[in-house]
């Protein structure tokens, strides 16, 4: 059976040049970076250089880094520790379809006393950016936008929307997860306070991301007990995935332009070869301003994960949404927020390619899935018989 893996928004393979980079840092440089001798020293030396590689992808200075544990500590940590480093009230903006690594904090933020705007969505997804102007105009605020959506691709006009918070005296931070590696990032173009990266979700290994905090930006470090990382994250680094997220990094900023050009073709041949065998299909989300590897597709009158549980029997594997809460029966809140119809929102499979998909594996995929969307239609008991 085949193993065809269309889920990188979930996570990705581990590049082959990232596990080469780390394994020096598993089994001969093991020493301590805090360490004042040479096994410590030349550890150091590869975190100095991997935060150098990360700075590059987003055009950062390197000192503007800090290493995390994933996207999600850089959400919490932004997000709490850039309100408690305000005196006096902040208000907080985020958005109806952000990652939960942002809701949560977020909304744990609102039952302690701030006041939460959660900004609407239209049909394709696209914020609604009179609702958000409005809501700057309530006072100062700390405002929290994904880049990119996890779950329909979906990409936010985020220099605009950094344009409105710096013009009304906010601090902006962005959820860059899906977006870094996939597309050109310039923070000296688009100056946001902060942001957010995982390592996962560009061929490095699960375990790390990174925090940018622009110069200047007041936060109170979510990690205490510790001098690491310039005080602003305590605990000791975690020297072989740091190197890996480098590597990868570099690897993203190398091939980025060809690599969108040739996943975004992928996608589109998936994603016509589906709606054009599988009646009742449609897309959600922007077909414009979106991720090069992202297509969400609403298969009506049926269950997505029956879809997925059968596709899987083939050797395929999707997601129906974010794989943070694949275990909810609830239907997707970026759906619902977009206000799909209760008919599609039931049905959606996400598919999310990366550098390692081939147009074979498109070609597999698209022979099996149409019988097996026929197949389970013709058990639904949404789906009118006769």
């Amino acid at each position: 059976m085949k193993n065809i893996y269309l889920d990188n928004n979930a996570t990705t393979a581990v590049a082959p040049e990232v596990i080469e980079a780390m394994a020096p840092y598993f089994k001969e440089h093991w020493g301590n970076p805090s360490s004042m001798h040479a096994f410590g020293g030349h550890v150091k030396r590869a975190i100095d250089e991997a935060r150098q590689q990360v700075a590059e992808l987003i055009h950062a200075d390197p000192s503007e880094i800090i290493f995390t544990s994933c996207g999600t500590e850089s959400d919490n940590t932004a997000i709490r520790g850039g309100v408690e480093a305000v005196e006096g009230h902040l208000n907080i903006i985020t958005t109806r379809v952000e990652h939960p690594a942002v809701l949560g904090p977020c909304r744990y933020l609102g039952e302690r006393g701030h006041r939460v705007y959660e900004i609407n969505v239209d049909s394709s997804g696209q914020l609604d950016m009179v609702q958000l102007g409005a809501a700057l105009r309530d006072g100062p605020a700390l405002t929290s936008v994904m880049w990119a959506n996890n779950e329909t691709g979906v990409v936010f006009p985020i220099p605009e929307i950094c344009e409105m918070v710096k013009a009304a005296g906010g601090v902006f931070h962005t959820d860059a997860v899906q977006a870094a590696g996939k597309f050109p990032i310039d923070v000296r173009q688009v100056p946001v306070d902060m942001l957010s990266l995982s390592g996962h979700k560009l061929h490095a290994p699960k375990g790390i991301g990174i925090l940018y905090i622009r110069r200047g930006t007041r936060l109170q470090p979510f990690m205490l007990g510790g001098h690491q990382e310039d005080n602003r994250r305590a605990g000791t680094e975690n020297v072989p995935y740091i190197v890996g997220l480098g590597c990868a990094a570099q690897l993203a900023q190398k091939h980025m332009a060809e690599e969108a050009n040739a996943v975004s073709r992928l996608r589109d041949r998936l994603e016509a070869g589906l709606l054009s065998t599988c009646p009742d299909s449609r897309v959600n989300g922007d077909r414009v301003h979106r991720l090069p590897n992202t297509t969400n597709i609403s298969f009506e009158y049926i269950e997505g994960e029956s879809i997925l549980m059968d596709m899987s029997e083939v050797g395929i594997a999707a997601s129906s949404g974010s794989a943070c809460t694949s275990g909810s029966l609830e239907p997707s809140h970026v759906l619902r927020a977009m206000g799909v119809p209760f008919t599609a929102v039931h049905g959606s499979v996400r598919f999310s390619l990366s550098r390692y998909t081939t147009i074979e594996e498109v070609d597999y995929t698209l022979k099996q899935l149409p019988p097996i969307v026929a197949r389970l239609r013709a058990i639904s008991p949404f789906v009118k018989k006769g």
